[in-house]
């Protein structure tokens, strides 16, 4: 029986980030993927944003990872030239009724160390961004967007570089305690199966992190978190964007409102709208067209003269339904879980790209892991 020190399950962003993570530090790591490529469902299937750490309240593990991870992302993708601009955004109130809560978000913010927002009038806002319509405004400087595959290219050359193996076509089928390990029991595409001796199953399957955690020995399956799907659709505009930055509405509950980002190349793009689902379907319905219009005219006037085409959706793996609008990452060692070796994330919606190396280094000060760019961690966590 083939042996490995640390099995990641899911080579999305997340996966990806923590077997680098890992595997600088030294630590043996496979990751496994049912997919035919990295990152093919959430990972690649978002606004390609890079958040500041504005919305999350003060303390969760959202605000925080968001905040360093942002970071660290600008630094990862300036070293290995992935392309990743800080162009900004405004968050804009288009009522009086609104700035109430653009104070709000200002002050959610300062909570959680961004400290760079600057409040503009409506004057000041249209000086930034004539197509804009609003009253006030927040501005956002380290806001960006990233190339979110050549992203997750990178990563996956910085773990293959330092050890790591990536097996695609893979899926994990279920684990057994073995003395101080698992037996992992994989399955390729020609559903042919095979047991891998680990010490450590890390799992970052996303939407299927639910049914992994579920077939691993000593998972009490009716403990785990709530699993809810949360889809999301994108809209492409004709022509280029007449904003430089980001604009964004005041949030809705449980997402941030339709806005307009654009991609690499200056094209604007609409989204996303939150559509609560019960199945993994990424189609993209015509009439969401009169919606996003309708939507984002309140800020955008413009909009009108535009060509407006559905584009693609991505799914949210949320751990909290349309009765509440906030739930936290949710990242369990044996500190929460009474399970030596299996550290279980649930509910890594957005802003998990902006976090991912963040993600990545909790996950490894959970496992008590040493490495050179982080500095000795405490030994006396059990993973």
């Amino acid at each position: 029986m083939d042996r490995i020190e640390t099995l990641v399950v899911g080579a999305g962003v997340v996966g990806l980030a923590v077997a680098r993570e890992l595997a600088i530090a030294g630590r043996e790591v496979l990751v496994v993927d049912k997919a035919a490529d990295i990152g093919s469902e959430t990972s690649s299937r978002n606004s390609e944003v890079i958040h500041a750490g504005i919305y999350y309240p003060a303390g969760t593990l959202k605000a925080r990872l968001c905040v360093e991870g942002r970071q660290l992302l600008y630094d990862f993708c300036a070293a290995r030239g992935v392309e990743a601009p800080a162009i900004g955004k405004l968050i804009v109130a288009t009522t009086p009724a609104e700035i109430t809560k653009l104070q709000q978000l200002a002050e959610a913010a300062r909570l959680n160390g961004v400290t760079d927002l600057q409040w503009l009038t409506r004057e000041e806002a249209i000086a930034l961004e004539p197509e804009v319509s609003c009253v006030a405004a927040l501005l956002s400087p380290s806001n960006g967007i990233v190339d979110s595959h050549g992203y997750m290219l990178a990563l996956q050359g910085d773990a293959e570089a330092h050890g790591a193996g990536i097996v695609l076509r893979t899926s994990f089928q279920s684990a057994r305690r073995d003395g101080a390990g698992h037996i992992a029991v994989l399955a390729d595409d020609r559903s042919e199966t095979s047991e891998l001796h680990c010490r450590t199953i890390v799992n970052c399957a996303g939407h299927g992190a639910h049914g992994i955690a579920a077939s691993i020995e000593g998972v009490d399956a009716t403990a785990l978190p709530p699993r809810h799907l949360a889809k999301g659709s994108y809209c492409a505009v004709s022509g280029r964007s007449p904003f430089t930055r980001l604009i964004y509405p005041i949030p809705v509950p449980g997402a941030l409102g339709t806005h307009v980002t654009m991609d690499l190349d200056g094209r604007a793009r609409l989204g996303p709208n939150i559509e609560w689902v019960q199945s993994l379907d990424y189609s993209v319905a015509d009439s969401i067209v009169s919606e996003f219009r309708e939507a984002c005219r309140r800020f955008w006037p413009g909009i009108g003269s535009r060509d407006i085409t559905p584009s693609y959706a991505g799914i949210r793996p949320k751990v909290h339904g349309p009765d509440s609008s906030f739930a936290d990452f949710i990242i369990e060692g044996a500190a929460q879980n009474a399970l030596a070796g299996i550290v279980n994330l649930f509910g890594i919606e957005s802003p998990g790209l902006t976090s991912s190396l963040a993600i990545a280094r909790h996950v490894a000060r959970m496992m008590g892991v040493f490495d050179s760019h982080q500095g000795p961690q405490p030994q006396n966590l059990q993973y």
